[in-house]
């Protein structure tokens, strides 16, 4: 987590509100249950600051403590709920998603570049069980998932290597990727291919397949991804088989963007 980062010279920059929000990011899948001292750390506080957020974020229901640790409560989902209730995308994307998912059987998402994670938008309904649990609003790292490679190929070069540089690049399986170099390799077949695969490499069990979505402008917003559990299908045959009708689902969400 990267620590909050802001303009001291623009008038209308609210610091209060900057500082909040990055104590409330400062939370994710991985650590729901943070002390005082990893919340500063992560937020880029002090602890008398984050000591005094966290408590208000308590006496508002947005958080709970047992003295020790501190984490979310469901009140936090009101703070996504207006955006979800009226942003166009998911709407627009998720017939063409369940149109994917049937004809795949298989499941079909979307995701955007959020900082160093990809953050999901939008998925089909699941017709098998996955190994990784996903739903709107959850977040992975996109160095090591297909969407997030083929988000960050769609950066200019000289964008990419420092965004990995800044990142923690963990490893989660065996399989993971986490040097630069290699992960540059990859990210630059991504570019020349046009589409990306991860291969195990976010959770032993789960390949993912992706390619990205152009919009009228020519801007690559968006991914769309197919994941399915690793011993129904090869990585030669997911590209064989579903890589077309991801390209036809990209290329139908495309049209309406």
């Amino acid at each position: 987590m990267c620590a909050m980062r802001t303009n001291s010279r623009d008038r209308d920059f609210v610091g209060t509100l900057a500082r909040s929000l990055a104590v409330i990011e400062s939370f994710d899948a991985t650590t729901p249950r943070l002390t005082l001292t990893e919340v500063a750390e992560r937020a880029g506080l002090t602890r008398a600051a984050a000591r005094r957020y966290l408590l208000t974020l308590v006496s508002l229901s947005y958080a709970e403590s047992d003295g020790k640790h501190f984490w979310l409560t469901p009140r936090v989902l009101r703070l996504g709920y207006a955006y979800l209730s009226s942003a166009s995308l998911p709407r627009l994307a998720q017939p063409v998603l369940e149109e994917v998912g049937r004809r795949t059987e298989e499941v079909a998402s979307i995701a955007v570049l959020e900082g160093d994670e990809i953050l999901f938008l939008a998925r089909s309904a699941a017709r098998r069980v996955l190994a990784a649990a996903t739903s709107v609003g959850t977040r992975f790292p996109a160095y090591c998932t297909a969407m997030g490679r083929v988000l960050l190929a769609s950066r200019p070069e000289a964008e990419v290597e420092p965004r990995l540089k800044g990142a923690v690049l963990k490893r989660f399986t065996p399989k993971t990727k986490t040097g630069t170099k290699e992960l540059l390799v990859e990210i630059e077949r991504v570019r020349k291919q046009g589409y990306a695969v991860s291969d195990e490499e976010l959770e032993i069990g789960l390949r993912t397949i992706a390619v990205p979505v152009v919009d009228s402008r020519g801007h690559v917003g968006l991914a769309m991804a197919i994941s399915l559990q690793a011993g129904r299908m090869s990585v030669a045959r997911m590209a064989k088989d579903l890589l077309p009708e991801l390209r036809e689902g990209a290329r139908r969400l495309s049209e309406m963007l």
